[in-house]
């Protein structure tokens, strides 16, 4: 296994979770309105902590989550995560994203998750990218159809969170249709 290495874009640097990120990760993560389409909503940094030291040292393990920090290029600043599930059968990852509110609505979520795509489709080869999204998340909806994620499935009353039943949609994106559109982008 080889460790993860960096991904960067015009503005911005994606590397794996570190312990130093705990304090800022905690600050966005545990505000109600990231929150509230999200399962883990750390209630203390000690459970960052645990979050931040259950990460694998490599990514690609299949049934693992590995987790990105996404950091302005510039300063370092931690401005969001992306959280890789590496599925069962290794040829398949969910995705799951998350930026703090100061930063929303400026790209950013785009750029990383375009870079993270090509990553997983260029470099390790994956077949196919999900991503689970509340319907009611119209934001995060609105940012996978813009990576041209489709919808395959709506599954209603099947996501148990915070003692209530939800509804749960799936978008998808298999690699020939990513390379197909992002020959430019190739390997990160």
């Amino acid at each position: 296994m080889k460790p993860f290495k960096p991904i960067e874009t015009e503005r911005l640097l994606i590397r794996k979770m570190d312990i130093k990120d705990r304090a800022e990760f905690y600050r966005y993560r545990s505000l109600p309105a990231v929150y509230e389409y999200q399962s883990f909503q750390p209630t203390s940094i000690l459970a960052v902590d645990d979050f931040i030291e259950s990460i694998p040292t490599y990514a690609n393990l299949p049934n693992t989550w590995f987790q990105l920090a996404i950091c302005i290029q510039d300063s370092g600043k931690l401005i969001g995560d992306i959280g890789l599930h590496f599925l069962a059968d290794n040829e398949q990852v969910e995705i799951g994203y998350t930026l703090a509110p100061l930063f929303q609505g400026q790209g950013y979520a785009r750029e990383s998750l375009r870079a993270v795509l090509s990553y997983l489709f260029f470099d390790l080869s994956k077949h196919r990218v999900t991503a689970s999204v509340d319907p009611n998340n119209s934001r995060s909806i609105k940012l996978l159809a813009t990576l041209a994620m489709r919808k395959e499935a709506h599954f209603i009353k099947s996501y148990k969170m915070n003692g209530l039943w939800l509804d749960d949609c799936v978008y998808a994106i298999l690699a020939d249709e990513w390379r197909t559109n992002h020959k430019d982008l190739g390997s990160i």
